[in-house]
């Protein structure tokens, strides 16, 4: 039987499917939705000493994808510890209160928070140099304060994360979130010249799909940084997804993106994906494949010498994909199945990775 619980410093959350503070958590009535959809755990929006100003608009899609001008949460402090915090503990899940920035408002934030039931803290850290002494300060303020688990979240824009990871470590975290938002990004609608965010300058940061390769990445390289648990988020849109994270050392993922684009819903989709993908592998918990990417990292390429791809006949469909996409012209439709130039191949793995049978391989 598979089971998809796991338990994170003391937590223990139905699925490893969490929200990530952003919109769909905006106050206690989504973090209700949120429980209601399948999700985990909750993760609530970041609170600071003040509410945010928001600038308008702040949202917009790009392609798969978004782009945000959000800040930390509109409501006073004060609403959330006395009608959000309770509406989210309501549902029964663990609560995984979003605080920030800045050391000394989190030493004043994360007591209160910690009293109206917060079973942890999430130490909001976006606005980085490659200087990791805020994320330092801004640990020991927390956990000098709360007896509760406290969660560094990352950003994606620095030199080294796992250095930032081994900093927020060393100053007594109890787990990493990697990554995130990325930016600042811009984007401009050309049928006015104006920026399509009503922020400073129009700048804003991305999420989704887009920036998912290198959420993954960030959260290998902390998995091998530490011994803390880690929590993967950034465009995570599919149960194949959450597992990809897990594989690559997440013990959970957060969601936001697909959460705005496919509803509440999808936390439950999720996991449903999870338990077919596990059924087929044999895999019964988490643990069994936790992690067991990163013993197939290499430390040196490879190859670098061509070797043709191998075409198998009966998985192939003939859907031309592999053809359309290729850069050298080495795969061709004949006939029933795709065949391959062995002398123009230069096994870049690019028609591998678009065909949807997995009918090519090295």
């Amino acid at each position: 039987m598979v089971d998809l619980s796991v338990e994170i410093c003391g937590l223990k959350f139905k699925t490893p499917i969490l929200p990530a503070a952003g919109p769909t958590v905006m106050d206690g009535d989504a973090l209700v939705k949120v429980a209601a959809g399948g999700a985990g755990g909750l993760v609530a929006k970041t609170v600071s000493v003040k509410p945010a100003q928001v600038p308008r608009p702040c949202i917009i899609k790009v392609k798969d994808s978004m782009l945000n001008a959000e800040l930390w949460s509109d409501i006073p402090l004060e609403q959330w510890i006395k009608n959000e915090y309770p509406k989210a503990k309501r549902t029964g899940l663990p609560l995984i209160a979003s605080i920030g920035y800045k050391a000394e408002e989190i030493r004043e934030i994360a007591p209160k928070v910690a009293a109206a039931g917060a079973d942890a803290l999430e130490l909001s850290t976006h606005y980085l140099g490659n200087d990791p002494t805020p994320v330092i300060e801004a640990t020991k303020a927390a956990k000098e304060t709360v007896k509760i688990p406290v969660f560094v979240k990352l950003s994606p824009n620095v030199l080294d994360v796992a250095q930032f990871a081994r900093a927020a470590e060393g100053a007594g975290a109890d787990g990493i979130v990697a990554i995130n938002t990325l930016g600042p990004c811009l984007a401009i609608d050309i049928e006015n010249a104006m920026p399509m965010l009503g922020s400073a300058q129009g700048y804003g940061w991305l999420s989704g799909p887009a920036i998912k390769p290198l959420a993954v990445r960030c959260v290998a390289d902390v998995a091998r940084a530490v011994k803390i648990p880690v929590i993967g988020v950034g465009g995570v849109s599919t149960g194949r997804d959450v597992i990809e994270f897990i594989m690559a050392g997440a013990s959970a993922v957060q969601v936001c993106t697909s959460a705005i684009v496919k509803g509440y819903r999808i936390y439950g989709l999720m996991a449903d994906e999870m338990v077919k993908f596990m059924r087929a592998k044999g895999y019964n918990t988490i643990n069994d494949f936790k992690g067991i990417a990163l013993r197939h990292l290499p430390e040196q390429p490879l190859r670098t010498t061509a070797k043709p791809v191998e075409v198998i006949a009966s998985k192939c469909t003939a859907c031309g994909l592999c053809e359309r996409h290729c850069p050298y012209e080495a795969i061709h439709v004949v006939g029933k199945v795709a065949k391959v130039d062995p002398v123009k191949c230069y096994t870049c793995g690019l028609c591998a990775s678009v065909c949807p049978t997995r009918a090519i391989r090295f």
